[in-house]
């Protein structure tokens, strides 16, 4: 089967591993510390913005708390978002008011978003789709003027960036994916960034126990270095340095990986613009550079279910992301959202990933020309 999203890993990551497993130290130590700072390098700041954590959906779930979000509040989010998202402001106790997107890049746009601000909003939790930006001035003008929060989910976004500045870092808080199907992977993990230093500092009690004083090995000074204190109930969401050593040397093929993966990204384009069934994604504007996470092709005759099928049955899987989350019972959600029903009617992601093959390639085009020409 060719897999829609895979992992490029190597000897490099499991010699890495080995040397911590002879340090004899796998937590959190020097290898996590070392990782934040390449990657707020990577971000063009520095490491007093950027912290990691055990996974993306442990920054959604944090971002509530750390952007003092209340029960009251409501946070306005695209409908067309991962549902780790959602479950983040509807386990705050928070008021979800989803917004409708762009039918064709599937990102929430100011226009979607403003149609659903009241005197309530409080923050919007923004999905950059596949990694591609949103348009990110005209958002955070909205923002500003009526006061509201950006928390940026920038999961796919590893290398992406608007108008020369990393995306994720617009916003008052910005989060990055390393799990098993991201691009620089880890197992799980991820990086947090945070527009104001003081939130960091905030972060980094809350996801450590809320813990004020350090101690064991760490506390040099106390003489009773078995003694701490707390400032908040806060949760235990830590990188350690076995996932720290996996992604440093992840991070040094990071170049490579998006070069493979533009390579994928043109080669559909090229080999399947001829189509008139179906459409390919947007072209991006100069300003924005993409992770190319996704390839999202959009099926016009009705038929991407079919498509799907075809493709499975002759070992190509493919998906779409995300099912939105009007469509989901369990949360209840009200709203009319044309654009969004079109895109989760219509939408098919094709495999993308570093490790594809020509031969991969090749035959996914023909398969779908293939069906083309059968039942189109």
């Amino acid at each position: 089967m060719i897999n829609v999203y895979q992992p490029s890993l190597g000897k490099e990551e499991l010699d890495r591993i080995s040397q911590v497993f002879e340090s004899n130290w796998i937590g959190k130590g020097k290898l996590v510390s070392e990782f934040e700072a390449k990657y707020a390098e990577l971000l063009k700041t520095d490491s007093k913005h950027v912290l990691s954590t055990n996974c993306c959906s442990e920054g959604l779930f944090s971002s509530m708390h750390l952007c003092d979000i209340k029960p009251e509040d409501e946070v306005v989010l695209p409908t067309i978002s991962f549902v780790g998202a959602a479950n983040s402001i509807c386990a705050n106790g928070s008021k979800m008011v989803l917004c409708d997107v762009d039918p064709r890049t599937l990102n929430a746009r100011a226009e979607d978003i403003e149609k659903v601000i009241t005197d309530k909003t409080k923050a919007i939790l923004l999905l950059h789709f596949g990694g591609i930006p949103c348009e990110m001035d005209e958002i955070m003008e909205l923002a500003n003027s009526h006061n509201i929060k950006v928390i940026e989910d920038c999961a796919a976004g590893v290398c992406s960036s608007y108008k020369g500045k990393a995306l994720g870092t617009f916003g008052d808080m910005g989060m990055w994916s390393f799990d098993a199907m991201k691009i620089l992977v880890c197992g799980d993990g991820a990086m947090l960034y945070f527009k104001d230093e003081e939130v960091r500092e905030k972060a980094e009690k809350w996801l450590y126990f809320g813990l004020e004083t350090k101690s064991g090995y760490e506390n040099s000074v106390a003489q009773k270095w078995w003694e701490f204190d707390i400032s908040c109930f806060g949760h235990r969401a830590i990188m350690n340095d076995v996932t720290a050593a996996m992604a440093l040397e992840q991070f040094k093929k990071l170049p490579l990986f998006m070069e493979k993966r533009k390579v994928v990204n043109d080669f559909y384009d090229e080999n399947l613009k001829d189509l008139s069934w179906i459409d390919l994604p947007p072209v991006l504007p100069e300003y924005v550079k993409s992770s190319y996470y996704f390839y999202h092709i959009q099926v016009k005759n009705g038929k991407r279910d079919e498509l799907a099928t075809y493709l499975r049955e002759r070992g190509i899987y493919t998906t779409y992301r995300y099912f939105p989350i009007h469509r989901v019972k369990g949360y209840h959600a009200v709203g009319n959202f044309p654009n969004a029903e079109f895109a989760t009617d219509n939408t098919l992601c094709l495999p993308i990933h570093q490790s594809l093959t020509s031969d991969d390639l090749g035959l996914i085009v023909d398969t779908i020309k293939e069906f083309g020409k059968k039942f189109c």
